[in-house]
């Protein structure tokens, strides 16, 4: 592993109690979904929620939801990240 993806993990681990096994097996269960299927997409949000501890309210749900699915499925994490800050 890379310093910078050790730090990376480390910031996870810090911030959102994540470990680097449980972002590989997310990473490795959504290599091949389909993001402009708003149930994969809603799914991954609610997954993603429950691991770090930070619950997601339906409305954000729904917001980061359409975000995903209606630009085809491709992710824009800057504005992704601008929806959790809120």
């Amino acid at each position: 592993m890379s310093g910078f993806q050790k730090k990376a993990f480390d910031q996870l681990k810090n911030k959102a109690n994540i470990s680097p096994d449980e972002v590989f097996k997310v990473a490795d269960s959504v290599k091949n979904a389909d993001f402009s299927d708003e149930k994969t997409v809603r799914d991954l949000v609610k997954r993603l929620s429950k691991m770090a501890g930070k619950p997601v309210s339906k409305d954000k749900e729904d917001k980061i939801v359409k975000a995903i699915t209606s630009s085809g499925g491709s992710l824009d994490m800057g504005q992704i990240n601008k929806m959790f800050k809120k």
